[in-house]
Protein backbone atom coordinates (compact mmCIF):
# COMPACT_ATOMS: atom_id res chain seq x y z
CA UNK A 1 0.00 0.00 0.00
CA UNK A 2 1.97 3.14 -1.11
CA UNK A 3 -1.05 5.61 -0.62
CA UNK A 4 -3.09 5.84 2.21
CA UNK A 5 -5.17 8.10 3.07
CA UNK A 6 -7.07 8.94 6.49
CA UNK A 7 -9.63 11.42 8.05
CA UNK A 8 -6.82 14.36 7.76
CA UNK A 9 -3.84 12.88 6.00
CA UNK A 10 -2.62 11.04 3.11
CA UNK A 11 0.41 8.59 3.96
CA UNK A 12 2.80 8.11 1.11
CA UNK A 13 6.17 7.01 -0.20
CA UNK A 14 8.99 9.76 0.15
CA UNK A 15 10.44 10.88 -3.21
CA UNK A 16 13.44 13.57 -4.01
CA UNK A 17 11.13 16.45 -4.36
CA UNK A 18 9.78 15.66 -0.61
CA UNK A 19 13.85 17.00 0.08
CA UNK A 20 13.12 20.42 1.29
CA UNK A 21 9.87 19.91 3.41
CA UNK A 22 12.14 16.77 5.32
CA UNK A 23 14.67 19.31 5.62
CA UNK A 24 12.45 21.20 7.78
CA UNK A 25 11.52 18.24 10.14
CA UNK A 26 15.42 16.65 10.26
CA UNK A 27 16.83 19.89 10.44
CA UNK A 28 14.97 21.28 13.90
CA UNK A 29 16.95 20.88 16.92
CA UNK A 30 13.90 20.69 18.92
CA UNK A 31 12.32 18.02 17.01
CA UNK A 32 16.00 16.27 16.85
CA UNK A 33 16.25 16.10 20.62
CA UNK A 34 14.83 12.69 20.72
CA UNK A 35 15.38 11.47 17.77
CA UNK A 36 18.39 8.91 16.96
CA UNK A 37 21.06 11.13 14.65
CA UNK A 38 22.42 14.72 14.66
CA UNK A 39 20.13 17.57 12.94
CA UNK A 40 20.38 17.64 9.19
CA UNK A 41 22.60 20.31 7.64
CA UNK A 42 21.63 21.24 4.40
CA UNK A 43 18.83 19.92 1.29
CA UNK A 44 22.02 17.79 -0.06
CA UNK A 45 22.04 15.73 3.28
CA UNK A 46 18.50 15.31 3.15
CA UNK A 47 17.97 13.91 -0.57
CA UNK A 48 20.81 10.90 0.20
CA UNK A 49 18.67 10.50 3.69
CA UNK A 50 15.63 9.67 1.34
CA UNK A 51 17.64 7.64 -0.99
CA UNK A 52 18.96 5.65 1.64
CA UNK A 53 16.55 5.30 4.25
CA UNK A 54 13.22 5.53 2.13
CA UNK A 55 13.93 4.97 -1.56
CA UNK A 56 16.02 2.37 -1.28
CA UNK A 57 14.36 0.35 1.74
CA UNK A 58 11.14 0.52 -0.25
CA UNK A 59 12.40 -1.03 -3.16
CA UNK A 60 14.17 -3.64 -1.74
CA UNK A 61 10.90 -4.19 0.46
CA UNK A 62 12.25 -3.39 3.86
CA UNK A 63 9.82 -2.42 6.56
CA UNK A 64 7.34 -0.12 5.91
CA UNK A 65 8.44 3.92 5.11
CA UNK A 66 5.75 6.88 4.95
CA UNK A 67 5.73 10.62 4.40
CA UNK A 68 3.11 11.83 6.75
CA UNK A 69 1.13 14.80 4.57
CA UNK A 70 -2.09 16.67 5.50
CA UNK A 71 -4.49 15.99 2.83
CA UNK A 72 -4.78 20.01 1.51
CA UNK A 73 -1.25 19.99 -0.12
CA UNK A 74 -0.22 16.33 -0.08
CA UNK A 75 3.34 18.14 1.51
CA UNK A 76 5.24 15.86 4.14
CA UNK A 77 5.08 17.35 7.88
CA UNK A 78 6.79 14.26 9.34
CA UNK A 79 7.42 10.75 8.43
CA UNK A 80 6.17 7.02 10.13
CA UNK A 81 8.18 3.49 9.38
CA UNK A 82 8.40 0.05 10.83
CA UNK A 83 11.94 -1.73 10.73
CA UNK A 84 12.29 -4.73 8.50
CA UNK A 85 14.12 -6.68 11.40
CA UNK A 86 13.11 -8.89 13.95
CA UNK A 87 12.07 -5.64 16.35
CA UNK A 88 9.73 -4.42 14.17
CA UNK A 89 10.29 -1.13 15.66
CA UNK A 90 7.30 1.77 14.78
CA UNK A 91 9.30 5.61 15.02
CA UNK A 92 7.79 8.62 13.72
CA UNK A 93 8.84 12.24 13.79
CA UNK A 94 6.65 15.48 13.38
CA UNK A 95 6.97 19.12 12.93
CA UNK A 96 6.85 20.97 15.76
CA UNK A 97 3.85 23.38 14.55
CA UNK A 98 1.87 20.41 14.43
CA UNK A 99 2.73 18.22 17.50
CA UNK A 100 -0.59 17.78 20.14
CA UNK A 101 -3.24 17.53 17.36
CA UNK A 102 -3.33 13.49 17.33
CA UNK A 103 -1.31 13.43 13.71
CA UNK A 104 0.97 10.74 14.92
CA UNK A 105 -1.64 8.81 16.64
CA UNK A 106 -3.87 8.85 13.53
CA UNK A 107 -0.42 8.00 11.19
CA UNK A 108 -0.09 5.31 13.79
CA UNK A 109 -3.47 3.39 14.39
CA UNK A 110 -3.71 3.73 10.27
CA UNK A 111 -0.01 1.66 9.83
CA UNK A 112 -0.67 -0.51 12.52
CA UNK A 113 -3.96 -1.75 10.47
CA UNK A 114 -1.51 -2.02 7.02
CA UNK A 115 1.22 -4.12 9.13
CA UNK A 116 -1.32 -6.73 10.55
CA UNK A 117 -2.70 -7.64 6.99
CA UNK A 118 0.96 -7.97 6.51
CA UNK A 119 1.36 -10.98 8.67
CA UNK A 120 4.27 -9.83 10.76
CA UNK A 121 3.39 -11.24 14.19
CA UNK A 122 4.40 -8.03 16.23
CA UNK A 123 5.77 -4.46 16.36
CA UNK A 124 7.92 -2.69 19.21
CA UNK A 125 8.37 1.28 19.83
CA UNK A 126 10.71 2.83 22.67
CA UNK A 127 10.99 6.00 23.92
CA UNK A 128 13.58 7.83 25.81
CA UNK A 129 11.83 8.85 29.59
CA UNK A 130 12.50 12.53 29.36
CA UNK A 131 9.96 12.40 25.59
CA UNK A 132 6.86 10.69 27.63
CA UNK A 133 4.49 12.38 25.32
CA UNK A 134 5.91 9.66 22.43
CA UNK A 135 5.10 6.90 25.37
CA UNK A 136 1.54 8.62 25.76
CA UNK A 137 0.52 7.46 21.52
CA UNK A 138 2.23 4.40 22.10
CA UNK A 139 -0.34 3.87 24.49
CA UNK A 140 -3.35 5.08 23.00
CA UNK A 141 -2.49 3.14 19.64
CA UNK A 142 -2.91 -0.13 22.43
CA UNK A 143 1.04 -0.74 22.44
CA UNK A 144 1.87 -2.17 26.14
CA UNK A 145 4.79 -1.14 28.31
CA UNK A 146 7.39 -4.15 28.80
CA UNK A 147 10.11 -2.78 30.30
CA UNK A 148 12.82 -0.16 30.83
CA UNK A 149 16.80 -0.19 29.72
CA UNK A 150 19.85 2.09 30.04
CA UNK A 151 21.89 3.06 26.18
CA UNK A 152 24.61 4.70 25.60
CA UNK A 153 22.72 6.25 22.52
CA UNK A 154 24.88 6.63 19.21
CA UNK A 155 26.50 8.55 17.24
CA UNK A 156 25.21 11.25 19.73
CA UNK A 157 26.69 9.50 22.90
CA UNK A 158 24.56 10.36 25.72
CA UNK A 159 23.19 7.63 28.31
CA UNK A 160 19.28 7.40 27.46
CA UNK A 161 16.72 5.37 29.60
CA UNK A 162 14.12 4.11 27.03
CA UNK A 163 10.94 2.62 27.35
CA UNK A 164 9.45 -0.23 25.55
CA UNK A 165 6.80 -0.97 24.31
CA UNK A 166 5.10 -4.17 22.11
CA UNK A 167 2.19 -5.24 20.31
CA UNK A 168 0.83 -8.59 19.54
CA UNK A 169 -1.48 -9.43 16.45
CA UNK A 170 -1.13 -13.33 16.63
CA UNK A 171 -2.83 -13.44 19.83
CA UNK A 172 0.24 -14.64 21.97
CA UNK A 173 0.01 -11.67 24.30
CA UNK A 174 2.72 -12.78 26.85
CA UNK A 175 5.51 -12.11 23.89
CA UNK A 176 7.83 -10.32 25.20
CA UNK A 177 10.65 -8.90 23.10
CA UNK A 178 13.29 -9.13 25.00
CA UNK A 179 16.76 -8.46 22.43
CA UNK A 180 17.32 -4.73 24.22
CA UNK A 181 16.51 -6.72 27.78
CA UNK A 182 19.59 -9.00 26.78
CA UNK A 183 21.99 -6.74 25.58
CA UNK A 184 21.58 -3.79 28.17
CA UNK A 185 23.45 -4.82 31.44
CA UNK A 186 21.14 -2.08 32.79
CA UNK A 187 16.99 -3.05 32.60
CA UNK A 188 14.33 -3.04 35.08
CA UNK A 189 10.36 -2.69 35.11
CA UNK A 190 8.98 0.49 36.04
CA UNK A 191 5.21 0.89 36.95
CA UNK A 192 3.79 2.39 34.42
CA UNK A 193 0.11 3.77 33.53
CA UNK A 194 -1.05 1.44 30.89
CA UNK A 195 -3.92 2.42 29.66
CA UNK A 196 -5.21 4.31 26.43
CA UNK A 197 -5.19 7.93 27.59
CA UNK A 198 -6.77 11.11 25.81
CA UNK A 199 -2.98 12.27 25.36
CA UNK A 200 -2.59 13.65 21.86
CA UNK A 201 0.87 13.99 19.91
Amino acid sequence: MNYIETERLILRQFTEKDADALFLVLSDKEVNTFLPMFPLKNIEETKAYIQNKYISNHIQNRGFHYAICLKENNLPIGYIHVSSDDSHDLGYGLRKEFWHKGICTEACQTIINVVKQSGIPYITATHDVKNPRSGKVMQNIGMHYQYSYEELWQPKNILVTFRMYQLNFDGQEDRVYKKYWDKYPVHFIEVIEDKKLNYSI
